[in-house]
């Protein structure tokens, strides 16, 4: 099932998670939702991805749940199947588009460069996943590239060695209407089953991205 965007990005976070085991997919939503965060992006780089998503749709209603790291569109479709809400890949890749536009499903694929979001809006893609964020030039890097292409309406989600200490840089730029990140929920974490240091970063996070934009 897909959804409006708006409603998507109404948080101005994301979780991205990496879950190696289906048991830790509801304890690690729970954790989220106890510190204020219902949006998850569950990558698809684990055997127990679609499964954990399937399982937080069923059992926490109240969660938006995304698919990441989708390479092709037999993972699109997988997604899709598992009940996933939205869709983000690394890179820019066209029969993953075409996967995710057949199946409805709001997705943002990666970009880096001037070429990449140009290709992109070309493609019809007007919400972009800036990849890899940090080792890119971080939000310094971000604002200069999208100067060029504010007219179009583009707008980004920045994932890719985010901290929290990042978090308020990128949400002063007008072109980003989220910020992507794993340090709420990291792997070594989830698999430690530290909910409760989940639950206190997510808290965390939600706060600062809560307030007011800079002028």
């Amino acid at each position: 099932m897909a959804m409006n965007t708006e409603t998507l990005l109404k948080q101005r976070l994301v979780c991205v998670a990496v879950i190696d085991r289906f048991d830790d997919a509801l304890p690690l939503a729970e954790a989220l939702r106890a510190g204020g965060l219902n949006v998850i992006e569950v990558t698809f780089r684990t055997a127990a991805a679609a499964d954990s998503i399937r399982r937080i749709r069923e059992k926490c209603p109240d969660m938006t749940v995304g698919a990441g790291t989708l390479l092709s569109p037999e993972q699109v479709q997988r997604a899709v199947e598992a009940g996933a809400q939205f869709g983000v890949s690394p890179g820019l890749n066209e029969p993953v588009l075409a996967a995710a536009h057949k199946n409805q499903l709001p997705f943002f694929p990666g970009v880096m460069t001037p070429t990449e979001v140009d290709r992109a809006l070309n493609l019809g893609c007007k919400l972009l996943k800036f990849f890899p964020a940090e080792a890119a030039g971080g939000a310094a890097m971000l604002k200069v590239l999208a100067g060029p292409f504010a007219h179009t309406g583009v707008k980004f989600i920045p994932t890719g060695g985010v901290t929290a200490a990042r978090l308020t840089d990128y949400l002063a730029l007008p072109q980003v209407v989220a910020v992507g990140g794993s340090w709420m929920a990291e792997r070594k974490l989830v698999a430690e089953k530290a909910w409760a240091k989940i639950t206190a970063l997510s808290a965390e996070a939600v706060n600062i991205a809560g307030e007011p934009r800079k002028p």
